[in-house]
């Protein structure tokens, strides 16, 4: 379907719902009737036609990640180094899993919801030119999702900040803070391919000797031969956050992957990129995160041309962005500012769902 030349892309926001506390992930139920939200102070459940949220559960720390493994039941993750299995149906916990001693930055499930991976790992200086250590566990573990029960442990240079799985459930790929993105068979656990972008890191000389920046979204492309990473471009001074917001293509249909394509020159401002979601049924993306610089903190792309199709400027730090399960709307997630507290010391929700249409004239 040539999209392009039938309907017009033009992202209408047609829900915004609030959470208590800013949302780091977020996931649409099987029925498309509530969304979870992995937040800084808990797991909440919000329902899309009547806004109302409720929490669920809390992590030891922030809930960094969330995804729904069956219709009602979910699993998250922390910076606690816990993953957690929950049923909303019965308000109770099933299973909660000690996964990493450091954080787990990110969390994915396979499309068959089957298996899960966890990506950790804290940056820590090997040596006097500032090179990372070596990992103290394992960056990347794979889990069976309806036992519990550890598949692989797969190793990476932490820390390791983005994870995803192919649409097949066949391959898992994480990214981490030096740019460096490495390819596993889920079956085997074998590496499959391995290489570094330098254009998602910055070594920062002027207030702070080490690296900062990084992978903070991955994703496959349908076909499950190609990887999107999202981030921010090199800085000078990376505590100044100007990057430029960066995307890029790679494929994995040879040995050693090839850079087919990434942000074009005019199309991008300044800010790290902390989300990337692929349309299931046609052929875009979306890229979203900080806006430092510029007119736009989400934008839409044409996943064949590499063209900048559509921009959003939400008001917002995005965190996550998800698509529907047929297409045609997506759900944007992420926080305003905190806001100064009230007299019995709490903050009015800063945690946000948008949840837009994508198309002109959608009747979905």
């Amino acid at each position: 379907m040539n999209y392009m030349n039938q309907e017009k892309l033009e992202p209408k926001r047609i829900k915004e719902l609030k959470v208590s506390s800013g949302v780091l992930s977020a996931a649409i139920s099987p029925d498309e009737k509530r969304v979870v939200s992995a937040a800084m102070d808990g797991v909440y459940l919000t329902e899309i036609e009547t806004g109302e949220s409720v929490k669920l559960y809390s992590h030891e720390s922030y809930a960094s990640s969330v995804e729904w493994v069956s219709e009602n039941v979910l699993v998250s993750a922390g910076y606690d180094g816990r993953i957690i299995w929950f049923d909303v149906a019965n308000q109770s916990e099933i299973r909660n899993e000690k996964a990493h001693q450091f954080w787990s930055w990110d969390l994915a499930v396979s499309a068959d919801r089957a298996r899960l991976a966890s990506v950790t790992g804290q940056y820590l200086a090997g040596g006097y030119k500032y090179e990372p250590a070596l990992e103290t566990e394992p960056s990347l573990r794979i889990y069976d999702v309806s036992t519990g029960s550890l598949l692989h442990d797969l190793p990476h240079v932490p820390s390791v900040q983005a994870v995803t799985i192919s649409p097949d459930g066949k391959r898992v790929a994480a990214g981490n803070l030096m740019g460096e993105v490495r390819v596993y068979d889920l079956d085997s656990g074998a590496l499959t391919h391995q290489w570094t972008t330098n254009d998602f890191t910055s070594w920062g000389i002027i207030k702070s000797h080490s690296y900062l920046g990084g992978i903070f979204a991955i994703r496959f492309a349908p076909d499950g031969e190609s990887v999107l990473l999202a981030g921010m471009g090199p800085m000078r001074d990376p505590m100044a956050g100007n990057g430029k917001q960066l995307w890029q293509k790679w494929s994995l249909e040879s040995e050693k992957p090839i850079l087919l394509d990434q942000t074009h020159d005019g199309e991008s401002g300044e800010g790290l990129m902390e989300a990337l979601a692929v349309d299931p049924a046609l052929p875009f993306f979306v890229m979203g995160g900080r806006l430092r610089g510029g007119d736009w903190n989400a934008a839409f792309f044409d996943l064949n041309s590499g063209n900048r199709l559509h921009t959003l400027k939400t008001g917002f730090r995005i965190t996550d962005v998800r698509f529907y399960e047929q297409g045609r709307r997506i759900l944007i997630a992420g926080a305003t500012g905190q806001g100064k507290p009230k007299d019995e010391g709490a903050f009015d929700p800063f945690g946000r769902l948008e949840i837009y249409e994508t198309f002109a004239g959608s009747n979905v």
